[in-house]
């Protein structure tokens, strides 16, 4: 077991899991909305979590989703010539809260930009997915080959939750409701992205950027032979920028599907997203 792994794993078994189903109304709070949850699960995991991952790779520094809402001024960091470990503690705090097992953690390790590891742990399914650049996806030590869709059915496809999207994201989004594509809201992201890289998924559509949220994702969804581009055909840029939305698919032939819907027009002939 590598040391991330390791870290992660430990740090879900005392922080994490003996929450479930544990929390009481004043372990939880909320951040910028009511669909934006806090727990004591969430911050305890990645304080823990920062101290471990910093100590394990001398230099480099940690982005995390708790900790950036604390001091935006964190974020800046993606940007900068230290190595990043990018953290969301519990990714799928609403589900975690509502005690579904929908909820995992999510670690990757990037430098001047670019993704070089990615670990996803699943703790109340017990799975694990990690993935290196250049060296395959893996899933409890099986190795992850994401396929292409079958061309006899509906892509499946999840997309932006409608309860974190404004009115034009959803125009933007609207894109998906056509024939051959069967649409539905997203879970935990790093959920659905690993299921685009296991195949059982034919891709997501996001419109948001938070780094924490996608980079274990899409690491694992490249290395399980997908793509990610946004809606301008570019790669996803980790410290944002990027022209929304975007998608990870299984392959590209689907990427470029689904890109192409985005960037048509609306009824009255205006660009969305």
């Amino acid at each position: 077991m590598s040391p991330v792994t390791e870290a992660i794993r430990t740090v879900a078994a005392r922080e994490i899991l003996p929450r479930w189903r544990q929390l009481a109304d004043d372990e939880i709070s909320v951040k910028t909305g009511p669909h934006d949850l806090v727990t004591v699960a969430d911050q305890a995991a990645e304080r823990s979590l920062t101290a471990v991952l910093a100590g394990l790779l001398p230099g480099s520094v940690v982005v995390g989703e708790e900790a950036v809402h604390e001091d935006p001024a964190r974020y800046a960091a993606l940007s900068g010539d230290a190595p990043v470990w990018i953290v969301d503690p519990v990714d799928g705090t609403r589900p975690f809260v509502r005690g579904e097992p929908g909820f995992c953690t999510l670690v990757a390790l990037a430098h001047r930009g670019e993704l070089l590891g990615s670990w996803t742990y699943a703790p109340a399914h017990d799975l694990f997915a990690h993935a290196w650049r250049g060296a395959g996806a893996w899933l409890d030590g099986v190795r992850l080959h994401a396929g292409a869709p079958d061309p006899a059915r509906p892509l499946r496809v999840a997309h932006s939750h409608p309860d974190y999207t404004s009115p034009r994201q959803k125009r933007a989004l609207a894109a998906l409701e056509t024939e051959g594509v069967a649409a539905r809201p997203c879970g935990a992201a790093g959920l659905e992205y690993l299921a685009v890289a296991r195949g059982e998924l034919d891709a997501i559509a996001f419109d948001w950027e938070k780094a924490w949220d996608h980079a274990a994702g899409l690491l694992l969804v490249r290395e399980a032979g997908g793509l990610e581009l946004t809606r301008d055909g570019a790669p996803f840029r980790l410290a944002g920028g990027n022209d929304m939305p975007f998608t990870a698919a299984r392959d590209e032939a689907t990427a470029r599907r689904l890109i192409a819907l985005f960037g048509s027009e609306d009824a009255e002939g205006v660009r969305v997203g």
